[in-house]
């Protein structure tokens, strides 16, 4: 149901709207935002203007973001297309530009040209190829410089990757309000999915959404108290919970009145990293449409040959339907 707690304003003119918690947000914020607060990968749905374009900052950030795979792809990706270009200027200055390609055994004068430009600009060497001419030699001294340039971006950006501690905790795409001891809970999971250990983890779980205050409908924060708030071995998953009893700001709320008070739930977990000795912070949220009533989590945990608990990652997402009002009691490691 939703509420807005009052009291006696000071001035003793009746009484005055309480502030909810916020999450720092502010009241101009939480009223004119529309749409998500969080995206699913924790990122903020906000915008800043009037910073410039701070195209180097957003390109060390993504950098520092994507894949492995997609970060060696550009590095190298750039560097052909540097020694390409390069290439298309020797070509550019005729075919006296370089000399002894020819014993490269090449029939292609281009790729010839290119293999120079490559070795010029890793600094392995361009082998018999030398470049003649005033011009030419220019080009080779450009390129040179700009390959220890780029050898000396590169090695920073991928010495920044493998020192950068990212918690990689992975959240269910789902959350589930099914049957909970005597009555109902709302319920999330989230497992540690790199092999580094993560300890000493906490979670909070902020409910955001419109309610009618004083005839007027407002957004409003609620912090949701949880079965438990810390774990201290986060070394296979964890089933958050937020049992729905009276004290609970989901306490009688239907389907429908999540969709109309177009509900968000804002997940932060922090935790210490032990590999790097540091913390971390893992975010997301769950929509209105995001939560899935009468189901519960499928079990996580799978036979070992060798007896070690062992659970299946595969299944973080897997969600059971409940029939007959079947009653479900995970424990913070279920």
């Amino acid at each position: 149901m939703a509420y807005a707690a009052e009291h006696d304003s000071p001035d003793g003119g009746g009484t005055a709207t309480l502030p909810l918690n916020d999450l720092g947000l502010g009241q101009v914020v939480a009223q004119r935002a529309r749409g998500r607060f969080l995206n699913k990968d924790g990122t903020s749905n906000s915008r800043k203007y009037g910073m410039g374009r701070q195209a180097w900052s957003h390109l060390y950030l993504r950098a520092l973001a994507v894949s492995w795979l997609e970060f060696l792809a550009w590095l190298v990706g750039l560097a052909l297309l540097i020694a390409g270009v390069f290439a298309i200027g020797y070509r550019s200055l005729g075919a006296e530009a370089l000399a002894a390609t020819d014993q490269l055994g090449l029939k292609d004068p281009f790729f010839a040209a290119f293999t120079y430009s490559v070795g010029i600009l890793t600094g392995v060497g361009s082998g018999p190829v030398t470049a003649m001419g005033t011009t030419a030699q220019w080009l080779t001294i450009l390129e040179s410089i700009g390959g220890l340039v780029g050898l000396a971006v590169g090695g920073g950006l991928t010495l920044a990757r493998l020192s950068r501690p990212r918690p990689h905790i992975r959240f269910s795409q789902r959350a589930v309000i099914a049957p909970y001891r005597a009555g109902r809970g709302l319920m999330f999971r989230l497992v540690n999915t790199e092999p580094g250990e993560l300890s000493d983890v906490t979670v909070s779980v902020s409910l955001a959404w419109y309610e009618m205050v004083n005839g007027n409908r407002e957004r409003r924060f609620h912090e949701l108290a949880l079965e438990r708030t810390r774990v201290e071995f986060f070394t296979l998953h964890w089933t958050v919970v937020h049992p729905i009893d009276h004290e609970s700001p989901l306490a009688g709320v239907t389907p429908e009145e999540l969709r109309q008070g177009k509900a968000e739930l804002l997940v932060l977990a922090n935790g210490h990293e032990e590999t790097f000795s540091t913390r971390v912070t893992a975010r997301t949220s769950y929509l209105y449409d995001e939560v899935v009533w009468d189901a519960r989590f499928a079990d996580m945990f799978v036979d070992s040959p060798d007896g070690i608990i062992t659970v299946d990652l595969g299944r973080l997402d897997r969600v059971d339907r409940l029939e007959g009002g079947a009653t479900s009691k995970p424990g913070p490691h279920e």
